[in-house]
């Protein structure tokens, strides 16, 4: 998804310009095409030897801005080439320049020179953010499709405070980029979307569950790429791989029951579901509410049957609604994924092959055959799993 993408980089002047070289760092080694552009204030916190260093290119200041040039000037050179571009750390004084069209810079020139996405990222004081001048500008920057959102998080601040005005982790950020180089549109911005995740545990007693290897990667990525398609996303997940990301509604439902509980819950307030959990099949007949010692334990374990949610959920959904399940399956998985299908009366299902090389449950790429009652069938080749996702989205809207 970043191999030879044009990324460029802005580096407002905040404490937060220091978490920009992660980024930098982790677009290049993905094969992005990276340039920094610096601010002055920049300067005074990160060097530009940093960031030329970790994208192997040069890394702009206003000192360059006014060089004479033999080609085109620098800003209409970088706006053009630009695919996309981020402001990380956003300060409120930039804010202010882009809310109004001002100019008086490289980078805000290079922003006005430029007709492709941009993803902002602030970074202020608490106070700051939440002063009346700065939100309206905020809200008001938003109202133009070129502009993106990576809304500042909440915690403790280089001043001391705690409050909202953390800049978005690296981590997210790269997520959201990768999602604005696959598409810029909010083409989902009208749609609540409700996904499972992950696997479910199915406690013998305190300590010992029958469950699976899912780590809810598939389900978050799904989740990452509705959210950043403008959906509202309710994810209801057994397990996932790190914390819940922002913009994201996280429901913890660690089993079956209680996940068939949530999930039945929240289905009239939805549009699609996509049911990307692996669900147990079975649980222990019995459950003892204190650990059971050795000696205790059956030879034999009695099993009892787990319900069957997403047909459940098919059953009671609405006209309007589309249910959107998954697969995972060994061997040839069409065959037994369009049974599924009819059987649960679902609008499309995503064979999921768990046994090939690179996929499966844990690793971070994907391939599957996308179903649809329709009639249609599209191999989805292995990719990583966010594009997955967004190959899933873009034939969900087809439905």
């Amino acid at each position: 998804m970043l191999n030879n993408r044009r990324v460029l980089i802005g580096v407002g002047g905040g404490i937060a310009a220091y978490k920009v070289a992660q980024v930098v760092s982790t677009l290049a080694k993905a094969g992005a095409d990276v340039r920094v552009v610096m601010t002055d204030a920049a300067q005074e916190f990160v060097t530009a030897l940093t960031f030329s260093t970790l994208s192997r290119q040069a890394a702009y200041a206003d000192r360059d801005f006014w060089q004479p040039t033999h080609g085109k000037p620098l800003h209409i050179e970088l706006g053009e080439w630009a695919e996309l571009i981020v402001i990380a750390p956003l300060t409120a004084n930039t804010l202010g320049k882009l809310a109004c069209g001002l100019a008086d810079n490289l980078l805000t020139n290079t922003i006005l020179a430029s007709k492709g996405p941009v993803l902002l990222a602030p970074a202020m004081n608490t106070d700051m953010w939440e002063q009346r001048s700065v939100q309206r500008n905020w809200n008001l920057v938003l109202q133009d499709n070129r502009y993106h959102a990576a809304d500042p998080g909440s915690g403790l601040l280089a001043c001391d405070r705690i409050g909202t005005g953390r800049m978005a982790e690296p981590d997210e950020l790269v997520v959201k980029i990768r999602s604005l180089l696959y598409t810029s549109q909010r083409d989902l911005s009208e749609k609540r979307i409700l996904i499972s995740a992950g696997a479910t545990q199915e406690f013998l007693d305190p300590v010992r569950f029958l469950g699976n290897p899912s780590t809810g990667k598939m389900g978050l990525a799904l989740a990452l790429a509705a959210r950043d398609r403008g959906a509202e996303v309710t994810l209801v997940y057994g397990t996932l791989p790190g914390p819940l990301p922002l913009g994201i509604q996280g429901i913890a439902a660690p089993t079956a029951e209680k996940m068939e509980l949530e999930l039945r819950s929240n289905l009239p307030n939805n549009d699609w579901v996509i049911m990307c959990a692996a669900v147990a099949d079975l649980k222990p007949a019995d459950y003892s509410d204190y650990k059971l010692p050795k000696a205790e334990l059956p030879s034999a374990l009695p099993l009892a049957l787990v319900p069957d949610i997403v047909a459940g959920l098919s059953k009671n959904k609405a006209h309007y609604q589309k249910i959107i399940g998954f697969a995972a399956q060994t061997g040839e998985s069409v065959t037994p994924a369009l049974e599924k299908m009819r059987k649960k009366g679902l609008d499309a299902i995503v064979a999921n092959p768990i046994d090939q090389a690179q996929g499966g449950f844990g690793s971070n790429f994907n391939q599957a055959v996308w179903c649809d009652s329709l009639g249609k069938q599209v191999v989805i080749p292995l990719c990583e799993k966010l594009e997955m996702a967004h190959r899933i989205l873009d034939l969900a809207i087809g439905l």
